[in-house]
């Protein structure tokens, strides 16, 4: 049956073992894949911002060829004036007529309108002749105007962006700012902070917790804690301007991590608790051993015992003296008591509300007459009652048990005391001898059913005694002190 126990545990923690490493593999293989997309996030975000760069690039270099439009515009006008009559001036008035993408108002030094080509035919009606003011200067000053003369005549060419370049410029926007947004808000669950050039101002979050960098020290203490994880990716917004994406590992990773760990303890407490039922077995099983020991003894001693008192009665009357049937009485009476000790093991004892001192006494008085004379015994107990609920034939008994170990100890010389005192909850009983002492090593095992020092010993004295104080009497046992060649002393508290 043991080699079955230890079977059992052996397979379990085998299972435990294969089971924790099946789970580290899964664990590690959906890192790695979350790993895997984080990489990749941060690779198509690099190229993405690469992209904006880029279109940004494209649109400045766009504004750039419109105003060199306009320069050619003011040059073909200046041109065109220039040429006699007669000579060839299709090219230059071709080149000025052709404008219909840029929006464009001349004006002379006093900014009245001369030439609007604002693409609205009615608009420019409206405008010829008139003062250019108001929001429609405003709108004509997005762009820088370009002065020039003709004939010697200060004029002022006001443009503003073409309606492409306006879709185009819409487009820039809205594609920035849906750069921004996948980046917050990536599929991947990737907790994302991005920042200015500085690292000072957040330009953006995403999977994140605000709270987390509400303050400047926060901010400071967040981004480094993720640059630690992740080297931040830099990107170029629109005005050429630098920032940073910071990114950390998914709560999922993060979670991954402590699997094993988890596993690990949740094994060790299955086998704890394996190791535990299986003790608890065997305990059960040594319990259920010593009440049927019990039992069966206090059945084979009922039946002499009961024969010896009718016989004791029979000789009272007779020529024997009463000494011998006063002793024999006595024995008998011990006999009934060690009945009663044994039919109480296994069954819930009943406890009666006794004097602690007296039941000392005569379990003493007990062993005195029936121990060696060099054997002294010493009671140290008070006047007054120590009052406690027993039962008197098993407090006997775990009395009469440590002292026989200790005439034992002290090999029938040597003097044993017992020291009682109280308090206002409870009261200690010290059990002292003179003996050989305890090794330090059996410390712990004393109260271990089945251990003992003695060569015929069975092992139950103190384990038995462990029983009737803690759990019949709900009270406590322990080694007080041991000391090889000075003695030793046990303690036992029991509630009053």
């Amino acid at each position: 049956m043991k080699k079955i126990k230890w079977a059992i545990l052996a397979v379990t923690v085998v299972l435990a073992i294969a089971a924790l490493f099946l789970i580290n593999s899964v664990a590690s293989q959906l890192r790695q894949s979350e790993q895997e997309k984080i990489k990749l996030w941060a690779a198509a975000i690099s190229q993405k911002a690469q992209l904006v760069s880029y279109t940004e690039e494209f649109f400045h270099e766009v504004e750039l060829e419109e105003r060199n439009r306009m320069q050619l515009y003011v040059e073909a006008q200046q041109e065109f004036v220039k040429q006699p009559l007669g000579q060839e001036i299709g090219f230059c008035y071709t080149y000025i007529s052709s404008n219909r993408t840029l929006p464009v108002i001349i004006t002379d030094n006093d900014t009245m309108v001369t030439a609007p080509n604002t693409g609205d035919s009615l608009l420019d009606e409206q405008l010829r002749g008139t003062k250019l003011q108001g929001d429609l200067l405003s709108e004509y000053l997005q762009e820088e105007p370009i002065q020039y003369k003709i004939w010697g005549m200060p004029f002022m060419l006001f443009y503003k962006e073409s309606r492409i370049y306006t879709d185009l410029r819409q487009v820039l926007e809205s594609l920035n700012e849906s750069f921004l947004s996948e980046i917050t808000q990536n599929s991947v669950f990737v907790p994302v902070i991005i920042t200015d050039s500085l690292q000072e101002y957040v330009l953006g979050n995403g999977n994140i917790n605000p709270r987390e960098f509400d303050t400047p020290d926060k901010l400071s203490e967040k981004l480094c804690e993720m640059e630690e994880e992740n080297a931040p990716i830099e990107i170029r917004l629109p005005n050429n301007c630098r920032a940073y994406v910071f990114y950390e590992s998914t709560p999922l990773i993060k979670t991954l991590r402590w699997v094993p760990l988890l596993y690990v303890f949740i094994a060790f407490v299955l086998i704890l608790v394996s190791y535990y039922l299986f003790r608890t077995a065997r305990s059960m099983e040594q319990n259920r051993i010593w009440v049927g020991m019990a039992k069966e003894t206090a059945h084979q001693l009922g039946t002499p015992i009961s024969s010896l008192i009718a016989w004791t009665d029979y000789l009272e009357g007779k020529t024997l003296e009463e000494n011998y049937a006063t002793e024999i009485r006595k024995d008998l009476s011990r006999l009934e008591t060690i009945t009663h000790r044994f039919s109480k093991i296994g069954s819930v004892p009943e406890l009666k509300t006794e004097d602690v001192s007296l039941v000392i006494r005569n379990a003493i008085t007990y062993l005195q007459g029936r121990s060696s004379k060099k054997v002294k015994f010493v009671t140290n107990l008070p006047d007054e009652p120590l009052m406690a609920p027993l039962n008197s034939y098993l407090f006997e008994w775990v009395i009469e048990n440590i002292c026989k170990n200790a005439i034992d100890a002290m090999n029938g010389e040597g003097t044993f005391t017992v020291i009682a005192t109280q308090d206002a909850r409870n009261i200690y009983i010290d059990l002292c001898d003179t003996g050989k002492g305890i090794p330090n090593a059996a410390h712990k095992k004393i109260f271990e059913s089945g251990y003992t020092t003695k060569t015929r010993g069975w092992g139950l004295g103190l384990s038995l005694a462990k029983r009737i104080i803690e759990e019949y009497h709900r009270g406590h046992i322990f080694l007080k002190y041991s000391v090889p060649g000075k003695g030793t002393a046990f303690r036992i508290v029991l509630k009053k």
